[in-house]
């Protein structure tokens, strides 16, 4: 076996096979009420045979009887005259027939009929059969009339097995009755040539057999084939259909390093590709090689040429190859027009791209559109512009919807609202009438000149009509509700936009979320949070800390926490601001533990906090007997050179937490900060230093107050 099938092929039509053989044709004769011949009829026909019973008097009554029923008991009652004997002719015509009805069982049966007789030209009648119904495009018919030429050892040609091969992979019929021609053609001893290889990769393809495909290319040479300018252009175009652009591109190699003559057909199905993918430099080279071998480009290719050069602003190139295409007698798509004047109107050749279409006597809407907005848009053009080509385009009397929608959207942006509302009646004069891309465009208009009232007249207006319009109309009016202080109707309109899967941009939401948060509206923030997450919509770190600051003002700590699980949900990193908003919050709402884990994880990512909201958490904490909690916190910020944070107030309540935590060596080590910094502990601490000192002394027998009154002399400096 050549090529493996995950599963057996055509096993079931193979057990059919051996069963049907020894069966008479006369057994596959169903019965069927399709308007068969009355008594009178069919008696006249037989009448007509007895008369003169021979092979072609039969096949011309058969011919002439539309009733497949009724052919088939004039043929049987044929079969039973003793002196009468069918030929290939006559089981060619009822086989055909029979297979012209799709009745595919008996097909077979009457063709193992056939064989079994004897005939000397079974073989050539049962290929003149899989001929037909190829033609007739009797697919099913024909495997099994090829099924019971393998069985009986009869050998079809390649050219033959090549055609079934091309009509059941054109017809999309499967990668199992692809195979199964293929294995009973290598059972037969016939060799494969190179377009049976062909169909047989483009099958596996097709059916995302990719290994089994590159595997049977890769052994083409062992097989004696050579691959032709279609095998190369199945494997790309198949690697690249099927996600391998990096194993096409090695297959690309094999092309150069070959020398095999490429045809038209190759460059049209591998070039468009990869420029698709954006492997320009591959499809200039695949251009290169195609020019050297004087192949002349069809239209998809010179489209594919254009569009590639005029995106890429070398818009000579592309008007060359737009006049090679005239020289040609080939008609440019207004696509090829529409790429080209987009090109010329990146480089601001604005004269450049109208002389084109006027060159070309160029009527199409779309090509004036593109020049149109060139025009609107582009540094070159000017309001007097824009105005007279779109005048000139009326008059032409070439242009459409868009065309208006250009103007209108154009004149809005640039608030010329007196032209904008005489460009809208004499659209609907004109009999274009008003759609979702003039409302939005009014919209836009009416925000740039303040009058919002109306917009949003306007938009009530579009969700009336169920209209869809584009992400820059909800930008900007919701924007402006947001600056003229209409929070709720920003809400409905940002609500709107999602609902019809319209995101906003980020800076849009963040206006939005800040004005919920001027007004107080920290609830809705919650919620709205919540529905833009499902649609890929996030805030910034910034945003997040209005928020908190909104909610720490309103004493919303829980919130503020549940805004802090989402940041770190969305990965979006705590600022400083961000941490110091959670501290205080936690603080001043006693919740302790909370607290020290946000200052802990503060200052464990090198972030300093506000030393007033720390001072106040300390001594909350402090307070609690918790001081201790935030030792991790209290050791780096230590050893932070400058101590910028750090002042003697602070030093002071956590040394006297911590002492009375029992925590005494961490004391200590605070002490030094103090005394290295020529600060003076306060009389708390001092007294419990003293106090410490005495009840040490006790025990050791020393005495330890003079020793601690020496150090902390010499700190201070005192002689």
């Amino acid at each position: 076996m050549i090529i493996k099938s995950p599963k057996p092929l055509l096993s079931s039509t193979i057990r059919l096979i051996s069963h049907v053989a020894s069966l008479s044709c006369t057994n596959y004769i169903q019965s069927t009420d399709q308007n068969p011949l009355n008594s009178t009829q069919y008696e006249a026909k037989i009448q007509s045979l007895r008369n003169k019973l021979h092979p072609e008097t039969l096949i011309t009554i058969l011919s002439s009887t539309s009733d497949l029923n009724s052919s088939l008991r004039l043929f049987k009652w044929a079969s039973l005259q003793h002196h009468f004997q069918h030929t290939t002719d006559t089981y060619y015509h009822m086989i055909m027939k029979l297979g012209m009805a799709s009745r595919v069982d008996e097909v077979e049966g009457f063709c193992n009929e056939m064989v079994k007789a004897g005939f000397s030209a079974s073989e050539q009648a049962l290929l003149r059969l899989i001929d037909g119904f190829v033609i007739n495009h009797k697919l099913d018919e024909a495997l099994r009339v090829f099924s019971v030429l393998g069985l009986n050892g009869y050998k079809p040609s390649v050219s033959l097995v090549n055609r079934v091969l091309g009509v059941l992979v054109e017809e999309k019929k499967g990668i199992k009755d692809v195979l199964f021609v293929y294995k009973e053609m290598v059972k037969t001893g016939i060799c494969p040539n190179t377009e049976t290889l062909n169909w047989v990769m483009q099958a596996l393809f097709d059916d995302d057999w990719v290994d089994s495909a590159l595997d049977q290319y890769k052994r083409m040479e062992k097989k004696g084939c050579c691959a032709n300018s279609r095998t190369y252009g199945i494997v790309v175009s198949g690697l690249i259909g099927k996600n391998r652009l990096d194993q096409a591109l090695v297959v690309l190699s094999d092309v150069f390093e070959s020398g095999c003559v490429l045809e038209l057909e190759f460059f049209s199905c591998v070039l468009p590709l990869l420029f698709e993918m954006g492997e320009y430099d591959m499809g200039l080279r695949l251009f290169g090689k195609m020019k050297s071998l004087n192949v002349v480009p069809d239209l998809s290719v010179y489209e594919v040429l254009i569009r590639y050069f005029a995106k890429n602003q070398c818009t000579d190139d592309a008007t060359d190859l737009v006049n090679d295409m005239v020289s040609r007698d080939l008609k440019p798509s207004d696509c090829v027009f529409v790429d080209l004047v987009n090109g010329f109107c990146m480089l601001n050749k604005l004269r450049e791209a109208k002389q084109l279409l006027q060159d070309h006597q160029v009527t199409k809407a779309g090509s004036y559109n593109a020049l149109l907005k060139g025009y609107c848009y582009c540094q070159a053009g000017s309001y007097a512009d824009v105005m007279w080509l779109f005048q000139e385009m009326v008059e032409k009397n070439i242009t459409n919807s868009l065309s208006w929608n250009i103007l209108v959207s154009y004149l809005s942006e640039n608030q010329r609202y007196d032209m904008v509302y005489k460009a809208v009646t004499r659209m609907i004069v004109s009999g274009n009438p008003l759609d979702s891309t003039i409302y939005a465009a009014l919209i836009i208009g009416s925000c740039k000149s303040n009058k919002v009232h109306d917009a949003l007249d306007l938009f009530h207006h579009i969700r009336e009509e169920q209209w869809i319009i584009d992400s820059s109309c909800y930008d900007t009016l919701i924007e402006s509700l947001c600056q003229t202080n209409k929070i709720q109707d920003a809400v409905d309109v940002f609500h709107h936009g999602l609902f019809n899967k319209c995101i906003v941009c980020i800076s849009t939401f963040s206006i939005l979320i800040k004005g919920l948060c001027l007004n107080a509206k920290v609830n809705k923030v919650v919620d709205l949070l919540h529905l833009a997450s499902h649609h890929g919509l996030s805030c910034s770190s910034e945003d997040y800390s209005i928020i908190m600051k909104s909610m720490y003002t309103l004493s919303k700590s829980n919130d503020l926490l549940t805004i802090v699980g989402r940041m770190v949900v969305e990965g979006c990193p705590l600022s400083s601001e961000t941490y110091n908003h959670i501290v205080k919050s936690m603080s001043d709402h006693q919740r302790s533990t909370e607290c020290a884990l946000y200052l802990n994880q503060m200052v464990n990512k090198g972030l300093l906090p506000d030393t007033e909201i720390l001072s106040g958490s300390l001594s909350f904490l402090a307070q609690k007997l918790q001081l201790h909690m935030l030792l991790p916190a209290i050791h780096k910020l230590l050893s932070v050179s400058d101590h910028c944070v750090l002042n003697h107030a602070i030093c002071n309540v956590i040394i006297d937490g911590l002492w009375k935590e029992g925590y005494k060596h961490e004391a200590r080590l605070v002490l030094d900060v103090i005394l290295e910094n020529g600060w003076v502990p306060d009389s708390t601490t001092h007294r419990l230093l003293i106090s410490s000192g005495s009840s040490e002394a006790d025990e050791k027998g020393g005495d330890t107050q003079d020793e601690i009154t020496n150090i902390l002399s010499e700190g201070f400096g005192e002689p």
